[in-house]
């Protein structure tokens, strides 16, 4: 496998040799990855240091390799240290210098056999340099290697005789690895090169990114992605979009695809978190320039600015067949940026986007999305387990309340691992209270996660939008809720859309709206913490209680713009209508089991939807004058007719029906 007269030879075989190395790099690595050297540079010193080796050191220095070089000319003895054999065990790959001289140097000779050791016993890559000699007369001891090799058993002691066999072994067996050849000085910058680049690919498929101690549900996952990603078959370039919401686990699925696709490709490069980095300073050109680094290992690119590195990327991506992962996209300037078109990027070449906005991946007209989902019910217990217990299962004496917490959850990665390592070794009283303190207000680690999507709506009628569906209308007609949010003047038609590819709404296959519970609880307490103490004050009323105090006590504000109020039982409770008669900007009012007494003026003038299960009167009373309301839903009713007079307005006699309402619904 040794190239004997130019390294293009051993690069036109690079992908076997790669696939070799790297197996035996894996296993080097396995066992301690956090070794202290990337490099151990074996050669012989007055042979190589002033050219050759030199040159190899300063290169892979450059390249940002952090290398071991021993001056041998400082040592004294025979006997090498163990400061230096353990330099060697702490090296990720030795590269040994062969040259004419050499094997006349006992040192060199004893590094060899530690070399050689730690490739047999540890499976530490050696990748061997012959340096103006052949290797067969490395591996048979010949010529002038010979030579040089005899002088150093001239100079044996008695005592040392036994090392000559390990010798022997470790330089015929060192001779028969893959390696590079250097005939004169002309090839000598290429065959630099050549092992700089190896050297830099087998170091990057060694730093896998970190996923998790104990990853849950993710191998299914990853064979999907791989199924999609089509590598084996196309040759063109894919992109593939990664959708889901907030804390699904889209990072993590694309971090262990990259792990396990990673070494198919010539180089590779994963950007992170790019919706934070891109607001920093420079961060948009230092995402271009970490792509240049990660591909080319080049640190000395200068990019000046976004438009000087899209020229950049455009003109270099193109020869090189790449993995790109671009995680947690937010906006189409990034791309743009980034990855630009399929023309930048060699045949074969794949993209990988994780974005939480649909409509981006739509904009880059990517090949194929793949839809992040839930954890089920077995992958909930087991990853929150390994979090709250540190093994697969919930003990059996807080069985029941870990049920209760993954039911919370709703099988979203995020939650299960704050919630998990927060109550983990608490008391079971300690649960109890956790559980129920999440019933009010989120952890708050998941909120401010779920919430980047929020605070990613520019628009903020889109954000009234969700805060309405999230206190009201789950479950409910996605064509109804238009009607009556467009009633509101909040153009429902583009702002549910726009909430649906950013994960936030689901519309299901009965047009029904849904949000995860997690979502839902998110958008309640950006109302809530505005004012935390004071639920008067809140714009939106959906918690039990609130409703009842700001009722009984009259306390409601102008603040508010909608309330719900669903009480059990046949009797319905009476409430004063004049507890409304503050609430001037109400629009959205949802009862059950309630009765009002009093003149029904006292309710908002801006009343767009009324929603009243077991309405208890025959007839909506004529001074209940709602000039713009949309929706009228009277289930479980009492009544016979629906208004006993007709309005009058301008000296006009019209229905109020007439006028903008969209849905009227009164079942008696």
């Amino acid at each position: 496998m040794t190239s004997s007269t130019s390294s293009s030879s051993f690069t036109d075989d690079i992908e076997d040799l790669t696939d070799f190395w790297f197996e035996q790099f894996m296993g080097a690595n396995s066992s301690d990855s956090r070794r202290k050297y990337d490099v151990f540079l074996s050669f012989r010193g007055e042979d190589t240091r002033a050219s050759f080796t030199s040159h190899l050191y300063s290169s892979l220095q450059n390249s940002g390799i952090f290398v071991f070089m021993d001056d041998h000319s400082l040592q004294r003895g025979n006997c090498i240290s163990k400061s230096l054999l353990e330099s060697i065990q702490d090296s990720r790959i030795s590269i040994v210098v062969f040259s004419k001289n050499y094997a006349d140097s006992h040192w060199c000779l004893q590094e060899l056999v530690q070399i050689m050791e730690c490739n047999r016993t540890i499976g530490q890559v050696v990748l061997p340099v012959f340096f103006d000699v052949d290797p067969s007369e490395v591996r048979r001891q010949t010529g002038e290697f010979g030579t040089s090799f005899q002088n150093a058993l001239n100079r044996l002691l008695k005592v040392d005789e036994f090392m000559v066999p390990k010798w022997r072994d470790s330089l015929r067996d060192a001779a028969g690895l893959a390696g590079f050849v250097v005939l004169n000085s002309r090839n000598e910058s290429e065959v630099i090169k050549d092992i700089v680049e190896n050297v830099t690919r087998l170091l990057d498929k060694s730093t896998d990114l970190f996923i998790a101690d104990n990853p849950v549900g993710l191998e299914s996952r990853v064979q999907e992605i791989i199924q999609l990603l089509d590598i084996q078959q196309s040759n063109n370039v894919l992109l593939l979009g990664i959708w889901g919401m907030g804390g699904i686990g889209k990072t993590t699925i694309a971090k262990a695809v990259y792990n396990k696709i990673g070494r198919r490709f010539e180089s590779r490069s994963f950007l992170a978190n790019i919706r934070e980095v891109w607001e920093k300073d420079c961060g948009q050109v230092n995402l271009q320039g970490q792509i240049i680094y990660d591909i080319f290992k080049e640190a000395t690119t200068k990019i000046q600015n976004i438009e000087s590195g899209i020229s950049i990327l455009k003109e270099r991506l193109y020869h090189k067949r790449v993995l790109l992962v671009l995680d947690d996209i937010n906006k189409l300037d990034q791309l743009n940026a980034l990855c630009g078109s399929c023309n930048w990027f060699a045949p074969g070449s794949r993209i990988i986007i994780t974005t939480r906005d649909k409509h981006i991946l739509k904009g880059a007209r990517v090949d194929k999305i793949y839809i992040m989902k839930e954890m089920d019910e077995s992958e909930s217990f087991e990853l929150f387990s390994w979090h709250a217990f540190k093994q697969t299962i919930p003990t059996t004496d807080i069985f029941d309340i870990s049920k209760n917490v993954i039911k919370y959850s709703g099988g979203l990665p995020l939650a299960l691992e704050v919630l998990g390592s927060y109550l983990f070794d608490r008391e079971e009283s300690e649960w109890d209270c956790v559980l129920k303190k999440l019933q009010k207000i989120p952890n708050d680690q998941v909120h401010k996660k779920l919430k980047i999507s929020y605070d990613g709506l520019s628009d903020d009628t889109v954000k009234s939008i969700f805060l309405d569906i999230a206190c009201f209308f789950i479950g409910m007609d996605r064509n109804d809720v238009i009607h009556i949010l467009n009633g509101c003047g909040l153009f429902a038609e583009i702002g549910i859309s726009v909430l649906v590819e950013r994960s936030l709404v689901t519309v299901d296959d009965k047009n029904k709206l849904g949000m995860h519970d997690l979502l839902r609880d998110m958008g309640r307490e950006i109302i809530r913490e505005k004012s935390p103490n004071e639920p008067e004050e809140y714009s939106r009323l959906w918690l039990h209680q609130d409703v009842l105090d700001v009722l009984s006590e009259h306390t409601g504000t102008k603040a508010v713009e909608g309330l719900t109020l669903k009480l059990p039982g046949h009797s319905a409770q009476h409430f004063s209508t004049k507890a409304f008669e503050n609430m001037k900007k109400l629009r959205l009012l949802q009862l059950s089991g309630v009765q009002l007494d009093g003149d029904f003026k006292y309710l908002s003038r801006k009343l767009r939807w009324l929603h009243w299960n077991g309405f208890p009167l025959r007839c909506i009373p004529s001074n209940f004058y709602q000039r713009y309301i949309v929706s009228i839903e009277l289930e479980n009713s009492n009544v016979k007719f629906v208004w006993k007079e007709m309005q009058c307005t301008f000296g006009q006699v019209r229905p109020v029906l007439h006028r903008r309402i969209k849905v009227l619904d009164i079942v008696s």
